[in-house]
């Protein structure tokens, strides 16, 4: 896709804001050819900043972001966010064709932090990495260790053997009961998993659900598909899917989604087993989902990682489960576990005043005073949006076992809108 006359008036748009800035990279390495990579402070100005590195591959930060970034600078943060290299604002090469395939690599990401941190003339900084992103965090410890003041890893992923530990999670949650809060509903899940209405992508919807929502709100959603009431979770499945389509300049996951599968194995082999993770990605992907190879081994590089580190994990989290966070803390020497015990996945996303607060503590050298905070944090109020999507599915769940037909009203009515 070529940077027709509508994205080019969006480009022209965003690049206009204050603090965005273009720098010029090579397509791939050694090669003559260039391209513009955006990325945008926003703050006042300060010797170590705070890199925020999103979720995906995929998810933009220029437009996306903006409004975090205002809240951070409110908060007193001085905060650089980079447009990911095939996304967005860093999607052509000059002549406004995508960049080809071969850009598409974990190295090449890793080595343009480290370039706009050239041109932002910053020596070091505070790395924030939430899922992916904490990928991309870790990767500059291994490959630009000295620009690492700090770092925080959100919702982590370790290495391509995390999905047994995400299969292991949903399945003792969801399938065995084990936890007190999951074991009413675990044999309706069951029971609905034999009659094949939790399907491999239904399962992973329901562990969405519970991160999100909790026991109480899934087993409303469980309660309604068990009488044969599918209005609400079909609607849900597509708002899911709408999720993952296109989204100029938001969500562009077609040209960079190679490296989730390719480099870190998002698909996986499937078991055979209720509630794949690994089938439900193969559904949900739209480009190849080979894996080659990881760039990393993070197991062997993270014991030699030497600067102040925070891992955020959420208790309710059922995509990068707080098994992998535990395994990362104890690699790496010093780091402090900061559990959000009924949080879901990317806490900069979902928890954002608790991102900020260890975000500033980790800023000031007072990684180590966040352990314990866990509880503490998580009591701060979810980021609104959250809060109004959770709402909304809790009220149709309702007007659906009591009047169905007002159903759709309602969904329009509560749903919150980007």
């Amino acid at each position: 896709m070529t940077l027709n006359a509508k994205r080019r008036r969006v480009h022209e748009k965003l690049a206009a804001l204050p603090g965005v800035k273009p720098v010029r990279r090579p397509v791939t390495p050694g090669d003559s050819r260039r391209f513009d990579l955006y990325y945008v402070r926003t703050g006042r100005r300060s010797a170590c900043p705070l890199v925020i590195i999103p979720g995906g591959p995929g998810v933009a930060s220029v437009q996306l972001y903006k409004g975090l970034r205002r809240r951070a600078a409110a908060e007193g943060l001085d905060v650089i966010m980079i447009e990911h290299r095939g996304v967005g604002m860093s999607r052509h090469d000059d002549s406004g064709a995508d960049l080809p395939p071969q850009a598409m690599t974990v190295n090449q990401v890793v080595d343009d932090v480290a370039a706009v941190l050239d041109d932002a003339q910053v020596d070091r900084a505070v790395i924030y990495g939430t899922s992916y992103g904490s990928y991309i965090a870790a990767g500059i410890g291994v490959r630009h260790p000295d620009r690492l003041q700090a770092m925080i890893l959100d919702s982590p992923l370790l290495s391509q053997h995390d999905l047994q530990a995400v299969r292991d999670a949903i399945r003792g949650l969801l399938w065995d009961g084990a936890d007190p809060d999951t074991a009413e509903l675990a044999p309706k899940v069951r029971r609905l998993v034999d009659e094949g209405v939790l399907n491999p992508t239904a399962g992973q919807l329901a562990a969405v659900i519970y991160g999100y929502g909790g026991a109480r709100l899934l087993d409303r959603q469980l309660n309604l598909l068990l009488q044969g009431r599918t209005l609400l979770w079909a609607a849900l499945a597509r708002v899911g899917t709408m999720a993952m389509r296109k989204v100029p300049y938001r969500n562009e996951t077609d040209l960079v989604g190679r490296i989730g599968y390719r480099e870190l194995n998002y698909a996986g082999q499937p078991d055979g087993l209720p509630l794949d993770p690994s089938e439900a990605m193969r559904e949900l992907a739209s480009a190849e989902t080979d894996f080659e190879a990881e760039p990393y081994d993070l197991v062997e590089a993270m014991p030699k990682f030497d600067w102040p580190t925070a891992v955020i994990s959420g208790g309710r989290d059922l995509i990068t489960p707080r098994s992998v966070a535990e395994r990362i803390v104890s690699l790496i020497p010093g780091a402090v576990l900061v559990g959000l015990p009924t949080a879901a996945h990317s806490i900069i996303d979902t928890r954002e005043r608790a991102a900020f607060t260890v975000a500033k503590a980790v800023q000031t050298g007072e990684a180590d005073k966040l352990s314990g905070l866990g509880p503490e944090l998580d009591e701060l109020p979810t980021s609104p949006a959250m809060r109004l999507a959770i709402t909304a599915i809790a009220a149709a769940a309702v007007v659906e076992d009591k009047v169905p037909a007002l159903l759709p009203r309602v969904i329009r009515r509560a749903a919150p809108t980007s």
